[in-house]
């Protein structure tokens, strides 16, 4: 969908950010005809409705042969994050590997032993469609996930295996829960995770309460996501995660970044960042040598930023998994954390933290995505750009269409 605003100009906006276009509902509204803010903020009904769909929908024929030896999530961008969304929530000692394929032809290994979920919000996808036409052909059991009434519905069906329909109303990268609950209750169903429907109602509280505090009319000095969105203008964005499922999040929102933003996003886990990436740090988008700094200056002076243009966003999480006997790898990562931060300081390097909240790993995962979802749509904003609008994927796609 391409912006009616400013033409091509319009949809490069501008390079400066501007605090006062994010409380202005008027720019906003304009700046955002296709309704990316308002898609965000239905990330907890998405919840609530995949639960309800997904439960009209028979799975139980995914039990009949047992345990998979290994369960492929099949698609491409969002799609694919639901499978490290599901890895993470089955656990280091899942009873069968989870694998996230991104390309369009499975691994020759795949065959009537495992299950395919082919997924593709719109069901047109190509990796989605190739992988569900080869589980087909093998044997395999395929479950299929996207828009109703698509083609991937019909491959799915032909093979006489489940479909779970999900409404298209918004793209692929705004449907990010509407897409995992239908994951995550296929997974149940094959005994690799206990989520239960407290766990979604929970996430689904959790995410509303997200969106209120995110809402558009929420000044940005009260707005956390406004907050991290200006904090990030201008800068270029190191997003760490301390726990695999911070690391889920943190790649989360390097994906909203780059789509909705346009912004260049370096993000992984912080055992990354301890093998390299934090040289960043002392790079030339990062702190000065210490040759060149002034002992006496305030370190996070804005003067000081302009030679400074990293930006670190921590995403924190000390929780545990059922299935760990014990936390001591959370707290080797916790104190990787608490070294970042320090690095950060000693270079002047701005650093934002953001704690994971709630019981199930469900919600402390969505407690780490909702603001930084809506942080990206808010840089977008800033800079005048339409968060909907993404030329250059709409170009390659014609460009590479036979």
């Amino acid at each position: 969908m391409e912006s009616p605003v400013g033409g091509a100009a319009g949809l490069r906006g501008q390079r400066v950010a501007d605090e006062a276009l994010l409380d202005n509902q008027d720019a906003m509204a304009e700046n955002d005809p296709g309704g990316m803010l308002r898609m965000t903020a239905s990330a907890g009904a998405q919840v609530r409705e995949s639960a309800a769909l997904a439960a009209e929908v028979n799975l139980r024929a995914l039990e009949d042969d047992g345990l998979p030896r290994a369960v492929v999530i099949a698609g491409a961008g969002t799609a694919a994050r639901t499978g490290e969304i599901l890895a993470m929530a089955a656990g280091p000692r899942s009873r069968a590997p989870v694998i996230a394929h991104r390309s369009a032809a499975l691994p020759g290994w795949v065959g009537a032993a495992d299950v395919v979920i082919a997924i593709s919000a719109s069901g047109h996808s190509p990796e989605a469609l190739a992988a569900a036409e080869a589980a087909s052909r093998r044997g395999a059991r395929l479950v299929g996930i996207g828009a109703p009434d698509s083609e991937l519905q019909s491959v799915v069906e032909r093979a006489r295996s489940p479909f779970i329909p999900v409404p298209r109303r918004a793209p692929a990268r705004a449907s990010l829960w509407a897409l995992t609950v239908p994951v995550l209750l296929a997974a149940r169903t094959l005994g690799l995770v206990k989520v239960n429907e407290a766990d979604f109602a929970e996430t689904a509280t959790r995410l509303d309460a997200d969106a209120e505090r995110c809402r558009p009319n929420a000044e940005s000095f009260v707005n956390p996501a406004k907050s991290l969105a200006l904090g990030l203008a201008g800068s270029v964005p190191i997003v760490w995660g301390s726990s695999p499922l911070a690391t889920v999040a943190a790649r989360r929102f390097a994906d909203t970044l780059s789509a909705n933003a346009r912004y260049p996003v370096v993000a992984g886990a912080l055992g990354e960042a301890g093998r390299g990436r934090v040289g960043l740090l002392d790079g030339v988008f990062g702190g000065l040598v210490e040759s060149d700094r002034d002992i006496f200056a305030d370190p996070f002076d804005d003067e000081d930023q302009q030679s400074s243009r990293l930006r670190v966003v921590l995403l924190r999480d000390g929780g545990l998994n059922a299935d760990d006997d014990t936390d001591e790898p959370f707290a080797v990562e916790e104190r990787r954390a608490d070294a970042i931060q320090t690095l950060a300081e000693r270079r002047g390097v701005r650093c934002d933290v953001i704690t994971a909240e709630g019981g199930s790993s469900l919600e402390r995962l969505a407690s780490l995505v909702a603001v930084p979802d809506f942080a990206s749509v808010y840089l977008a904003l800033a800079h005048g750009l339409d968060p909907m609008a993404v030329p250059a994927v709409s170009e390659m796609k014609e460009l590479s269409n036979p």
